[in-house]
């Protein structure tokens, strides 16, 4: 039986000791855990760990070998469907609506019961209708639809002009974003998401990670991305060697959690090797004297070895790589200055950009797609000239790029060959032994780099990277392809590094460890931020407060302005009804012919023009500030 009921109703799921295989290979030798209403569980692994099966075990798309799986009664689950079935002549906001059709039906019908009140004669009968259904409706958030419809398309980064465009001319990528709007619109009890934040950008990813911080149903993710499951997770699940091991805390605490047990267990396991090997030296050596009394002692201790615990070697030793990037001189204490620097290919793409770059500074470059960040490091390593200002290196500055579009590679030779050929006074063993590192063994160095993965040509730039001896790295997305752990280990060796570090990165997580001060460019120059990724968001959010209560402060302002200018208007209007009644009475028979009654009403004219003039100064001062 897949689904039993939980007696606790707290408890909407349990899985103990699932399994599952696939032609005789466990990848599911036993995952234990359960999940309440609230909880934010991350799945976690390396590639090929078995989260996406384990995923479709849990939405009963595929079936577990042994074990038990329980949900609680009416629950709801939902999960982002590679397919999108949508109607490719409905607008956006239609699409987005659609997840409240028995909420617009029960709009509808409320509508059509307004109207049957003024002609029916059984108006108790509507009355009694119409309360059940305005309660049922604002009890389901009737009146919140529209503005959570508005709010997840802002959220996703859907300008308003676009939203009664069809959903049509939408490209894949935007159709999943709409498809993962319409989930969170449903509110399933349990949201399941895997990588949901493919396809998203930075403030739409930030959006998304608000938006289930503050979901009050339970959610389980598999995800990458390390700073989004650090900001939405309440407790982590590992699965490592096919078991799961749980961790009621964010994703920080969990990575500090496994390198101390990683170390414990790891010294463990060597200690005990070490005392293995003593005592194996020891048998070796009294059956090496050949004697009969030694061969008994000898014999006595391998049953005492026999007995002796032995330590496996921890499943949880990574099997990735280790290494260190070691520059070869060391640079001047200014690595680089750019100066008022301007770019354009076919239109401009940014100008006035200016920052430095001092020695043992990790500076990142961030800034939305297309502003140039990449093209800035073209400049930088003179593959293009700027059409403004200037880039200048320090002295004895030596650089070494990881491209992220691996166009430093050769897609013909093989990864011996591209390393023989950049590095050619290396020897056969020594080639072999930084590929092995870098888990490239045995036949694997003839392997063609055409034939390839995109994080194992990633792994052979950065063998080329470590070789180069560079005091001063430039880096462009050098976490893409990796898993968890290997980009760990990468992050590990760039804490470590000696030299200076220029990177650009979408990687949240990266970021934040790495960075020591943060350039962000935009088309008109750039902003500066002396700090970490966390360090950066608050100052962000700070300039924002600040520009929000600026603009609110100008709103006041306007609007005060904008009444006094209709008091104004209604004041010439009323001025000018009073001038042209005087002028009336002015030139009437009785006060023409009464000298002092003439001179009075001339002087109250005269009075009112002036008045009247005041205004109009007022007036044309306040609009033109307005228009400015």
């Amino acid at each position: 039986n897949w689904y039993n009921t939980l007696g606790d109703e707290k408890m909407i799921l349990s899985c103990s000791g699932l399994t599952k295989s696939y032609s005789g290979k466990e990848v599911l030798k036993n995952i234990t855990f359960h999940i309440e209403e609230h909880d934010k569980l991350a799945i976690i692994g390396v590639n090929g760990a078995g989260m996406s099966t384990l995923l479709r075990i849990l939405l009963n798309e595929e079936a577990y070998d042994d074990g038990m799986m329980t949900i609680a009664k009416n629950i709801r689950i939902g999960t982002l469907n590679q397919e999108h079935k949508f109607d490719l002549n409905k607008s956006i906001y239609e699409t987005l609506e659609e997840p409240f059709e028995d909420l617009k039906k029960i709009e509808k019908r409320i509508r059509e019961l307004e109207q049957e009140m003024a002609v029916t004669n059984d108006l108790d009968t509507i009355m009694n209708q119409y309360d059940s259904l305005l309660s049922k409706f604002q009890d389901e958030g009737g009146y919140a639809m529209e503005s959570q419809v508005k709010g997840v398309l802002n959220g996703l980064g859907f300008d308003e002009d676009m939203w009664y465009k069809p959903i049509g001319i939408l490209s894949g990528g935007q159709k999943t974003r709409i498809a993962l709007g319409q989930l969170l619109l449903r509110s399933p009890d349990l949201l399941l998401l895997d990588e949901p934040t493919n396809h998203l950008d930075v403030n739409s990813i930030e959006w998304l990670e608000n938006y289930l911080k503050q979901y009050n149903k339970a959610v389980i993710v598999v995800s990458h991305d390390r700073y989004f499951i650090d900001q939405v997770s309440t407790s982590i699940m590992e699965i490592e060697n096919g078991k799961s091991k749980i961790y009621k805390c964010n994703y920080s605490k969990y990575a500090e959690i496994k390198k101390h047990d990683r170390d414990v267990e790891l010294k463990h396991y060597l200690n005990n090797q070490k005392d293995i090997k003593r005592m194996q030296d020891s048998i070796d050596r009294l059956k090496s004297y050949n004697r009969e009394k030694q061969i008994k002692r000898a014999e006595s201790k391998e049953k005492a070895l026999e007995r002796m615990e032995k330590v496996e070697r921890p499943e949880s030793l990574p099997s990735s790589i280790r290494f260190a990037f070691v520059p070869e001189v060391e640079s001047g204490y200014d690595v680089l200055k750019v100066d008022d620097v301007a770019m354009a290919f076919d239109k401009p793409l940014f100008d006035s950009v200016s920052f430095e770059v001092k020695k043992g500074e990790r500076v990142a470059l961030l800034g939305p797609n297309g502003v140039g960040k990449t093209t800035m490091f073209h400049l930088i390593l003179k593959d293009y000239l700027p059409v403004h200002g200037r880039i200048r290196l320090g002295s004895k500055v030596m650089i070494g790029y990881y491209d992220q579009e691996q166009t430093s590679l050769s897609p013909e030779k093989t990864i011996f060959d591209e390393i023989h050929d950049a590095y050619p006074d290396m020897n056969n063993t020594e080639i072999r032994n930084i590929c092995a590192a870098f888990l490239f063994k045995g036949e694997d160095v003839f392997k063609t780099i055409d034939v390839l993965s995109g994080g194992e040509k990633g792994r052979i730039v950065l063998i080329k990277l470590l070789l180069n001896k560079a005091n001063f790295l430039i880096l462009d997305e050098p976490t893409n392809h990796l898993d968890i752990q290997s980009k760990e280990v990468l992050e590990d060796a760039l804490l470590d590094f000696p030299g200076t570090i220029l990177f650009i990165s979408h990687d949240r997580y990266f970021i934040n460890k790495l960075a020591t001060k943060i350039v962000e460019m935009n088309p008109h120059g750039d902003e500066i931020f002396a700090g970490n990724y966390a360090y950066y968001l608050e100052h962000r959010k700070v300039e924002e407060v600040v520009k929000e209560t600026a603009v609110k402060v100008q709103n006041t302002i306007d609007k005060k302005k904008k009444n006094r200018l209709k008091k104004i208007e209604n004041d010439i209007s009323d001025f000018e009804e009073k001038i042209s009644a005087k002028e009336e009475e002015l030139h009437s028979d009785e006060v023409m012919n009464d000298y002092q009654k003439y001179n009075e009403i001339t002087a109250e004219l005269e009075g009112l023009n002036n008045q009247l003039e005041e205004l109009m100064i007022e007036w044309e001062e306040l609009s033109e500030e307005m228009n400015a």
